[in-house]
């Protein structure tokens, strides 16, 4: 964990008492019936959420590990490396109001695709980015909007997002959800400091355009 993601775990864990970094995690419920999953990850999942919430059809997002070989990780063990998980975004949403295509959209205008290092400030295997499919048609269309932006011209360096099928969701720590709407001061000092607008705006232009 780099000194600044460091110092702001410091702060949010000092603001109360009932959140610990190794507190117990849970696997994924299923969605209720009608309604469809999605996993993403981009780097910090604080920071992830936010663009699927504004979405109309998205019911829930959750902040969570996948990926990994470690059943039930804290975010202790997560962010200190060796669990195989990386932060992601689970995307509840329902497929009458919104396409996962457009989910897609939002995924990429939200990430740095020639990052696989890690996403922005926050560097490691647990930032990779991932598209992580649950049938046959997310993977084809995760697959098709991947080539889309490879021959776009608008990146020259290789896409960097993996694309693998999705495995166990564990949802992270009480403390980590909605963080942006819970502690929404320490939030934009992070993402700031992080430098991540600077380089979204780099990659895919300002928002809207």
């Amino acid at each position: 964990m780099n000194a600044f993601r460091a110092l702001l775990v410091s702060l949010l864990l000092l603001a109360g008492a009932s959140a610990r970094a190794d507190d117990p995690t849970r696997a994924a419920e299923a969605p209720a019936a009608g309604l469809a999953v999605a996993t993403f990850a981009a780097g910090c999942f604080w920071c992830v959420e936010p663009p699927f919430d504004k979405l109309d059809g998205v019911t829930e997002t959750l902040s969570g590990y996948t990926q990994g070989h470690v059943p039930n990780p804290s975010y202790r063990q997560v962010s200190s490396g060796g669990t195989g998980h990386t932060e992601a975004v689970r995307v509840v949403y329902d497929p009458k109001k919104v396409t996962y295509a457009q989910l897609l959209d939002a995924f990429w205008r939200n990430v740095d695709p020639v990052d696989g290092g890690g996403q922005f400030c926050d560097r490691g295997d647990m930032y990779r980015p991932g598209i992580y499919f649950h049938d046959d048609e997310q993977k084809r269309l995760a697959e098709a909007s991947k080539l889309a932006l490879r021959t776009s011209g608008r990146v020259t360096q290789p896409i960097a997002v993996e694309i693998k099928p999705a495995g166990e969701f564990y949802v992270a720590e009480d403390y980590h959800q909605n963080y942006y709407l819970k502690n929404s001061v320490r939030y934009q000092y992070y993402r700031w400091g992080c430098g991540r607008d600077a380089r979204l705006e780099k990659v895919w232009g300002k928002p809207g355009s």
